[in-house]
């Protein structure tokens, strides 16, 4: 069944209707009719199953079938630093970061970044992955329609970080050296609804000056096993181990 994420708060008073893209995609793509059903999700992560009531030429309205109890969210709020890597592979953390339960997306510039950020072109780019991890939020069942975030520079980074519970860099050096416990650590001290930031390096790692300013910054160093892994693989790994950690073994 079709879910799909409206921008505004469940208000019992308030017709729910859902309009724009959603709108065509219902009654274009889906051909849907009234007393067809989809699931809503609400800016306040309420989501429930709704019938179609009307359809007009520019909206459809729904009724509250039935509320969804189950707890589909990771119970912390977890996000991914990136550096920009070349091509589509910022699409590809951002589509199956979003389906493994990623809270953020938070691109940045760093020294060692193919790509550098065009600043022309960033309306587009941005709205292609905002949409992008709508259509994969949506495609997961998601409850919460994760942040998407204009690329920043690393100083930009390395003061957001400070608004984090929690914070590592995933640093393939402590990968060779062996490291296998600041994760762990990480995921059995953390408690429900704290934050933890994951930074990752673009191909060719973070340089040596970024990596002394993370350790600075107080961001700790985690390997993510014995094999290095590539820039998109990397966030993945690290989501689906916070996965196991919390939706399995809890």
């Amino acid at each position: 069944m079709q879910r799909y994420f409206l921008n505004e708060p469940y208000k019992e008073e308030n017709p729910i209707q859902i309009k724009g893209d959603d709108f065509h995609h219902i009654t274009r793509v889906m051909r849907m009719d009234v007393k067809d059903f989809v699931y809503v999700v609400f800016a306040d992560k309420k989501s429930a199953k709704a019938k179609i009531e009307t359809i007009t030429s520019d909206a459809v309205e729904v009724t509250i079938v039935q509320w969804e109890t189950v707890e589909k969210e990771l119970p912390i709020n977890v996000s991914i630093a990136s550096g920009l890597p070349k091509g589509d592979k910022l699409e590809l953390i951002i589509q199956k970061g979003t389906e493994l339960g990623a809270h953020r997306f938070i691109p940045f510039n760093a020294d060692r970044s193919i790509v550098k950020w065009d600043e022309k072109k960033a309306g587009k780019k941005v709205e292609r992955w905002k949409k992008i991890a709508k259509e994969a939020a949506e495609q997961s069942h998601r409850q919460y329609l994760p942040e998407v975030d204009i690329p920043i520079s690393f100083k930009q980074l390395m003061i957001l970080s400070k608004s984090f519970d929690y914070v590592l860099l995933a640093y393939e050096e402590e990968s060779r050296l062996g490291e296998v416990q600041n994760l762990v650590k990480t995921l059995q001290s953390i408690q429900a609804q704290q934050s933890l930031l994951i930074i990752f390096g673009p191909e060719g790692g973070l340089s040596d000056s970024e990596v002394q300013e993370c350790l600075t910054n107080g961001i700790v160093p985690c390997g993510l096993g014995p094999r290095i892994l590539r820039t998109e693989t990397a966030p993945l790994y690290a989501l689906s181990a916070i996965s196991y950690q919390f939706d399995l073994m809890r």
